[in-house]
């Protein structure tokens, strides 16, 4: 037991640099911008509020680790695994994030402005009132993942996967849904101004009557226009 524990000591001083093994250590509030920690092993990590602003992450391993508060912004984490992670307010501003494994993360309030996940897998994640403002999405598969008031505003959501998912109270205004997957869908009061539906996948007429579209909204043939829009200023907020 002694010589394990030395071990794990040892390994939780080991200096950032690629494929280092830090998993179940405590690196709360650190300054560790602008390091490799390329293929790093982060699992169950604590990482909370720390600064990794700019450092390279790609292919680290941060399944079950706490990165709340935590900075990312512009860094990259291609291909990286946040399974289970749990990152409340953290930000990943302008980061590279292109087949990041986020499935079940607890990430409300996260910021992923302006970054790039291509690919990104989000399945059955919880990112509500996190913002995506934006960021590329292009293939991401968000299904059956929490995304209550998530802002997408401006973002590719090229081919993204939304089926199960709860979108209410998301924006979504002025999107291009196209080849959007929205079958089952929750989409209370989801914010539709504006978006082109005419090619979204899986969309049926309930989902419309709850949501909140605008008379530039366009819809995919044989759906129609709820009576209830626009809804009130109430509604949408």
């Amino acid at each position: 037991m002694l010589a394990t524990a030395g071990r794990a000591a040892a390994g939780c001083g080991e200096a950032p640099r690629p494929r280092l093994d830090w998993a179940g250590c405590m690196k709360s509030q650190l300054l560790l911008e602008d390091n490799d920690l390329t293929d790093a092993n982060l699992t169950k990590t604590r990482l909370t509020s720390t600064d990794l602003r700019r450092s390279k992450l790609g292919g680290a391993k941060l399944a079950e680790s706490e990165i709340s508060f935590a900075k990312f912004g512009a860094a990259d984490l291609s291909g990286a695994d946040l399974e289970k992670t749990i990152g409340w307010r953290a930000d990943f501003k302008d980061a590279a994030l292109e087949r990041v494994n986020f499935t079940m993360a607890q990430m409300s309030r996260a910021s992923f402005v302006g970054a790039k996940l291509a690919g990104a897998n989000f399945a059955k994640s919880e990112m509500n009132r996190s913002e995506f403002t934006g960021a590329d999405l292009t293939g991401a598969d968000m299904s059956k993942a929490e995304l209550a008031r998530v802002d997408f505003r401006k973002s590719n959501l090229s081919k993204v996967n939304f089926s199960v998912s709860n979108l209410s109270r998301a924006n979504l205004t002025d999107e291009n849904l196209e080849g959007v997957q929205l079958g089952g869908a929750y989409m209370y009061l989801t914010q539709l101004g504006g978006a082109d539906l005419t090619r979204a996948i899986g969309l049926k007429q309930p989902q419309l009557d709850i949501a909140c579209g605008t008379p530039d909204t366009k819809l995919p043939a044989g759906l129609q226009r709820p009576k209830s829009w626009p809804c009130g200023n109430e509604d949408q907020e």
